[in-house]
């Protein structure tokens, strides 16, 4: 059985400031995994409150495989930079099913707070 969707959405991006405290770096990611036996391709468009989306942003995920895309790395989505404190949203398209979860780790206080979630799905 292939778990998953085509579409998902997550609308609370918003990069954490990066300190020099500890040994964790703050950061987003969205993990995608692909549990079917061929490799899926998806399209990220990421949107924000204060100008164009980015979009059609190709990413691979090999087959039975996860891939986690740090939010905060443009060499993990494409060339994109999203500044830091940037309220924006991610759109994921795959042309398979696929599963889809996002994280955020802030270490802007002294207690560390980590979350994931999992996006709106929509049905094919």
């Amino acid at each position: 059985m292939i778990g998953g969707k085509k579409i998902w959405y997550f609308p609370d991006g918003y990069l954490p400031e990066k300190n020099n405290k500890g040994s964790m770096e703050a950061h987003e990611a969205l993990m995608l995994l692909n549990t079917s036996n061929i490799p899926i391709e998806v399209k990220l468009d990421i949107y924000y409150s204060d100008k164009e989306a980015d979009k059609d942003i190709k990413i691979n995920v090999g087959a039975e495989r996860i891939i986690a895309l740090r939010l905060d790395k443009p060499s993990d989505i494409g060339g994109i930079k999203i500044p830091p404190l940037t309220q924006y949203a991610i759109r994921v398209r795959a042309d398979r099913p696929i599963v889809a979860q996002f994280g955020r780790l802030d270490t802007t206080q002294d207690n560390m707070a980590y979350y994931g979630c999992m996006g709106y799905c929509e049905n094919d």
